[in-house]
């Protein structure tokens, strides 16, 4: 299942995965890929960069479903990415993140289950398992609102709709590593919460690649889990001093943030016993169970029994070294470091 003849739409676009999505889709040829959000600066920003004709920008915000309506007209595939993804300012704010995650995702969805959209894929987070904050709650609402979509389209229905969860995205907007890097560069102690904490790593090229399989490979109601190295917040740091030559710069730890866990899950056990390996990743089918049936009142299910969840301490674990290897094939750290060797 191609692009190179669709129009794509995608939610959140001017963002770090909607960026790198859509450089990827010109790439590969795509005539028409549509960009919808609600920041017109970024929007101009990203227009006057590329300066491509196939890019078709879109004014407006999920919440509206009038707004999907209009970008959802005569497209063949959707990327949803739009959400609100802080975890301080969505604990702050929860209901605002109802909004966009979980009410705006359903307007997406019905938008394009209505404009019979052949693909949705809807992009989602490992803090959508085992939730603990409002972002991951949010999101894990997300999922639901997809999978019961899935449902009620059925397999002969003309949209797939799949999603995707990954773990933390290296180098994008509002993520760790940026912020370390200005810390190093400004000299101001790198500010840490929990240093044993640990984290899943994934390139934005992952993240792209893993649309792609999704897009690719769907069947109604699927979840696509990328498999990912993890490494603990000291040894990231550790990593990036090392890179820069200031083995010495101070560290700050500075306390948990607001419903941060220990590590994160990708999957529990209950999915893993369902789930197809499919090599560097896992495919989650989803439930076509309804509520008529015995296990549900009486008998369980006991084919989760004795699966491990799979989290980020318990998945391959990077050392320093390996933290670097993976720093260094990031453009951003590249030119981050070209300009501090010229300093």
């Amino acid at each position: 299942m191609g692009l190179t003849h669709e129009t794509v739409l995608i939610t959140g676009g001017t963002g770090s995965f909607g960026r790198n999505m859509l450089r990827d889709l010109l790439a590969r040829g795509v005539p028409e890929i549509r960009v919808l959000s609600r920041d017109e600066e970024k929007q101009d920003a990203l227009r006057n960069e590329l300066r491509d004709a196939r890019v078709r920008f879109h004014i407006g915000d999920i919440r509206d479903r009038s707004t999907v309506d209009r970008a959802m007209k005569g497209v063949d595939a959707v990327f949803h990415a739009a959400a609100l993804k802080q975890v301080p300012s969505c604990e702050f704010f929860p209901l605002e993140a109802v909004r966009t995650n979980i009410l705006g995702s359903e307007n997406v969805l019905g938008s394009a289950v209505s404009a019979e959209v052949r693909a949705v894929v809807c992009l989602s987070t490992d803090k959508a398992v085992l939730p603990v904050n409002a972002m991951g709650i949010s999101k894990a609402m997300m999922e639901k609102f997809a999978v019961a979509r899935a449902r009620e389209v059925g397999d002969d229905g003309p949209t797939v709709i799949s999603a995707v969860r990954y773990g933390n995205v290296m180098y994008s907007r509002g993520s760790v590593i940026p912020l370390f890097v200005r810390q190093i560069r400004e000299g101001r102690p790198i500010t840490v919460t929990e240093p044993s904490m640990t984290r899943f790593l994934m390139p934005l090229r992952d993240s792209v690649a893993l649309v792609h399989h999704a897009f690719e490979n769907a069947r109604q109601g699927d979840l696509f889990v990328k498999k990912a190295p993890a490494a603990t917040i000291a040894d990231l740091v550790t990593a990036l001093t090392n890179l820069f030559d200031v083995p010495d710069h101070p560290v700050d730890a500075i306390g948990w943030r607001h419903a941060e866990k220990l590590y994160e899950t990708l999957a529990t056990g209950l999915e893993l016993a369902k789930s197809e390996d499919m090599g560097d990743y896992f495919r989650i089918s989803m439930d076509e169970r309804d509520l008529n049936y015995a296990p549900y009142l009486s008998e369980g299910d006991p084919a989760g029994r004795g699966a491990e969840d799979y989290h980020s301490h318990n998945t391959e674990r990077l050392d320093v070294a390996g933290v670097e290897r993976l720093l260094l094939s990031l453009p951003e750290i590249e030119a981050a470091l070209a300009g501090w060797r010229t300093r």
